[in-house]
């Protein structure tokens, strides 16, 4: 019977074949992150068009023409929960990208709570008085 040996049992690696994998991983990843052609923007674009068009109309963009709202509120509303969603946005964006980790997660918490601060102020609730 043949004897096959485990990866743990070589006690002299060989740095060469290291160097070529580290040199073929590091080229893998720049490659997969610079992917932006139009196909990726289109497909980004329309990912987030899709979650407008759904934050709109859960803020209620038929409440003027159902229950007789003034057009102000509601747009200034609408703005209010674009706020809050870009915070969202940028704590995903935050947490995926290794960069500015801290900065995008501690930058979208301050949007959501400029947000909340904004939806209490119209709901004449004021958080400050």
């Amino acid at each position: 019977m043949a004897k096959h040996r485990r990866f743990s049992d070589n006690l002299e690696p060989n740095s060469n074949e290291n160097d070529d994998k580290s040199e073929l991983t590091s080229k893998e990843i720049s490659s997969s992150k610079s992917s932006t052609g139009i196909k990726s923007i289109i497909h980004s674009g329309t990912k987030y068009a899709y979650i407008i068009a759904a934050v709109a109309l859960f803020s209620g963009i038929f409440t003027p023409l159902t229950l007789g709202v003034e057009t102000e509120e509601v747009i200034f509303g609408m703005l209010v929960i674009f706020l809050g969603l870009g915070g969202g946005v940028m704590i995903f964006l935050g947490i995926k990208n290794q960069k500015y980790t801290t900065i995008m997660i501690f930058g979208g918490l301050g949007f959501m709570i400029i947000s909340l601060i904004f939806i209490f102020e119209l709901a004449q609730r004021s958080l400050f008085v």
